[in-house]
């Protein structure tokens, strides 16, 4: 019996909608970037890009735990000498609450051009209201610990 391997052409692509009110951010973020790989499909190949789009909820309303509100830093750099800027996560989230759970989910992804193609298919929105209802999002089937 042959491997499958599975060709762009022939990839069914779902929306999948996810509330992140209440939710832990790096547990969720596992669960965005595996259906980003499409890791839960039979038909999974990694060098094919074989994964879902998913629309992400309430970002403003993410967890963490411990301290990590205050004492977690989230860096960026601007590409100059001394550019290297810092916040809080807490300001992080008051500022820019979708670039949080961005940032977690591209992390939990390899660095390659298919990773570059697969963050693509991630929809962050910081309310409850997205542009999406065409595309009719089903609840992603989160695993709960």
């Amino acid at each position: 019996m042959k491997t499958y391997s599975a060709k762009p052409g022939e990839i069914a692509r779902n929306w999948y909608l996810v509330d992140a009110d209440g939710q832990t951010l790096g547990r969720l973020a596992t669960q965005i970037a595996d259906t980003l790989r499409g890791k839960g499909k039979p038909q999974y190949t990694p060098h094919v890009d074989t994964g879902d789009f998913v629309i992400v909820v309430n970002a403003e309303k993410i967890h963490v735990t411990g301290q990590k509100l205050d004492q977690k830093l989230v860096y960026r750099h601007s590409g100059y000498p001394g550019g290297l800027k810092s916040r809080t996560l807490r300001e992080q989230l008051e500022r820019r609450p979708t670039e949080v759970l961005r940032k977690a989910v591209k992390g939990m992804l390899p660095r390659n051009r298919l990773a570059r193609q697969q963050i693509n298919k991630l929809k962050i929105y910081a309310g409850p209201e997205h542009p999406h209802e065409a595309q009719a999002p089903k609840p992603l089937p989160l695993v709960s610990r």
